[in-house]
This record gives C-alpha cells, sequence and structure tokens, in this order.
C-alpha cells in the first residue's frame, strides 16, 4: 500500500507539474509579481498595526490628533490595497504553481523550510484576506474576535513571508533585473510577460477604483464592491452600527435622559436642554471606520474639555465616555488627554446642520480627531475623568 501511494502520488505530482507548460511559469515572472505582492502586504501590514495601536495603545505610544485625516487615509489604504492583494495573490501562486508539486516534495532542510513557509505563507494569507473582505460588509460566520486573529495572522504572514525570502534570497537575486532578450523566441517571452503583469495590475487597480469610492466622495458612482457610499443615509451620512443592533431605542429616546458628568465624587448631570443651552463649537471631521469607508462630516456640540473643566478636571487627566449599549466590544471608549482637552474633540448633537438621528448616536456622540469610528461612542450615558 506505501509503494502504491508513494507511486501515485508521483503520477498525480507529475501530471500537474506537467499541465503548466507556459514560459511564464518562471522564476523572473515570479519574482517581478513577488515585488507588487510584497509591496502590498508591507503596507497592509504597517497600515493594520496604527489601526490595531490606535484601538489598543501600548504605554509608551504616542497619541497623535493631527492630522484630522491621518486615520481616515490609513486605514482606506489599508482595506484597499488588501483588496488588491487578491488579484496580486492569485497570479503568484499561478506562476509557481508547478513548482509546488515538484517531486520529491523535501529533498533537504532546506527545501523543508522552504515547504513550510510556503504552507504557512499560502494559508494564512487566504484566511487573512477572505476574513478581511467578510469585514468590509460586517459579515463574521465565525466564533472567534475578528481583530485579534486579524491582527496575529498578520504576523504570521509577514514571518513566513521573511523565511521564504531568506530561502529565495540566491534566486531572487539572480532574477532581479530582467536581461536582455538575444532571440526571438526571449522577445516574445518578455513581450507574454509584460502583458501577463499588465493585465494583473490592472485588475487590482479596477479592484481598488471600484472600492475605494466608499472613502473619496468623488468616486462613489463606480463604488460596485463596498457596501457603503458617501452621501448616503441620515443627513447623508453612511451608519454603521444601528441603533436596532445596538439594542438602545427606549433608555436613548427616554424624555429624562441625561448625561453624567463624574470627576470622583462629583456628579454632575446635563440634560440635552441644558448641553444645547452651552456655547455650541462647529468642527468639521471625518467619520472613518475599520472596514474602509469615511467621510467628512460637520458636528456641532459641547467641547468635551467645557464639560471636565466643569467638574474641576486637570488638562493632564485623561477620560473616559459609556454607552447606553451595554453589550458588545465598544460600549466605551477611553479619551486620551490628548484627545479629551483637544479643541476639535466634541460631545456631538448635531451632524450636517441637523439634529442627531438616532442612527447616528442620539442623543449625543463623542466625536474627536485621528480616531477610528469604533471610538466614536455613540449614544453616551457618561463621561468620567481619568
Amino acid at each position: 500500500m506505501r509503494r502504491f501511494l508513494g507511486w501515485l502520488l508521483r503520477k498525480i505530482f507529475g501530471w500537474l507539474q506537467g499541465s503548466f507548460t507556459s514560459t511564464l511559469h518562471s522564476p523572473r515572472t515570479a519574482v517581478v509579481v513577488g515585488r507588487l505582492l510584497g509591496v502590498a502586504f508591507v503596507t497592509c501590514f504597517f497600515t493594520g498595526l496604527y489601526s490595531h495601536f490606535l484601538q489598543d495603545p501600548l504605554p509608551w505610544q504616542p497619541v497623535l490628533a493631527r492630522p484630522t485625516w491621518l486615520y481616515r487615509l490609513s486605514q482606506g489604504t489599508h482595506v484597499v490595497t488588501g483588496v488588491a492583494c487578491i488579484p496580486l495573490l492569485l497570479a503568484k501562486l499561478w506562476t509557481v504553481y508547478p513548482k509546488l508539486f515538484s517531486w520529491p516534495v523535501i529533498t533537504g532542510v532546506r527545501s523543508a523550510v522552504e515547504r513550510a513557509s510556503i504552507a504557512l505563507f499560502v494559508a494564512s494569507s487566504v484566511l487573512e484576506l477572505g476574513m478581511g473582505l467578510l469585514n468590509v460588509y460586517k459579515w463574521y460566520p465565525w466564533p472567534f474576535s475578528f481583530r485579534e486573529v486579524h491582527f496575529w495572522l498578520a504576523w504570521i504572514i509577514v514571518g513566513s513571508l521573511v523565511i521564504h525570502i531568506g530561502v529565495k534570497l540566491p534566486l531572487i537575486h539572480a532574477h532581479w533585473r530582467a536581461s536582455r532578450p538575444a532571440t526571438a523566441v526571449e522577445h516574445e517571452v518578455l513581450t507574454s510577460r509584460r502583458g501577463f503583469v499588465g493585465a494583473i495590475v490592472a485588475a487590482a487597480a479596477v479592484l481598488t477604483v471600484t472600492t475605494i469610492g466608499q472613502a473619496i466622495p468623488a468616486l462613489g458612482p463606480v463604488d460596485l464592491f463596498a457596501p457603503r457610499r458617501p452621501g448616503e443615509g441620515p443627513a447623508a451620512l453612511p451608519v454603521n452600527r444601528t441603533a436596532a443592533e445596538a439594542k438602545i431605542h427606549a433608555p436613548a429616546t427616554d424624555p429624562a435622559w441625561a448625561l453624567k458628568v463624574i470627576n470622583k465624587d462629583l456628579t454632575r448631570m446635563f440634560t440635552l436642554a441644558e448641553l444645547r443651552a452651552m456655547p455650541q463649537t462647529e468642527v468639521v471631521l471625518p467619520i472613518a471606520c475599520v472596514e474602509g469607508w469615511s467621510q467628512n462630516a460637520r458636528w456641532g456640540g459641547v467641547r468635551v474639555r467645557e464639560l471636565l473643566a466643569m467638574v474641576g478636571a486637570d488638562p493632564r487627566q485623561a477620560a473616559e465616555v459609556r454607552s447606553l449599549e451595554t453589550e458588545g466590544a465598544y460600549t466605551g471608549a477611553q479619551v486620551p488627554r490628548e484627545y479629551a482637552w483637544d479643541e476639535l474633540t466634541l460631545i456631538a448633537l448635531d451632524v450636517n446642520g441637523q439634529p442627531l438621528d438616532l442612527e447616528h448616536g442620539y442623543p449625543a456622540r463623542l466625536i474627536a480627531p485621528n480616531r477610528p469610528g469604533v471610538l466614536q461612542t455613540k449614544w453616551l450615558s457618561s463621561l468620567e475623568v481619568r
């Protein structure tokens, strides 16, 4: 039986390897496509780290409230390059496909390391890109935390990629630069390779343009794949988490609602009418979500620092906001002092010249510069000095 299985595997691998005879299955093509994929993955990795550590900051991490559009640019780039990685990864796998079925499978330590790194890279990349794409559509058909698994898969991808590059470095170096074609056949191969790479780049570009419209209003009409478009929703602003999903309709519409502002033993209650009677500030800030969509909006309300000062807070102190929503991972958010005392950080009551819709966080929500949308807490119940 063992001999038969060995014979059968050799036959299958030999057939698979011999079924792909195109001259594009070459080291040079693999290197060219690999460079593009590497740039896309590295861009995705670092923009993803930025998003992750905005939500789970390190103790020594600086807080950047400026520029106000930085997270919008970073996360939009993260999602767009992630989408572009899909055709690039498929192209890379196609160029090296015959090598995946070389026999014997392992010929030594170097071969074993190469095979293991490829298997780890391909498996984790497919899972990472698939999960990321489903996250754009807010569909989570798995029982674990998307953000944590997405974060650690990124490290696995980068680690396996570094190992693979280390093993294949001599081959990469040998084919990094194109050789001048000396014969008609070599010129034909070069032309085919350029056409192939051009087609892959064009496919990635089309996916990018038809996805990035969820963040760039001018490209909204060609937003074919992203689920949100700028200008749609209450007050011409898209909605991510709805009031029905948050189950907050009753407490948010309660006439007795009041915002608690707490500093140790001192608590002050501000009704909606009292908040509106205070000096109002209007700012233009983007709402930018991890799914890659973003849009500028005009927010009106009371500066957080004015409320904190009314309970005797010190400008060196941070704050925390809590939502009327009691279930889920984002029922509140830390507000570092760099945000809490920033002139652009508001307890927002209006958006785009209208009172907040229930879907946008009525009766009051937090809005601050350069923060992920999940940290711009809606349906506020309290603001507490920390």
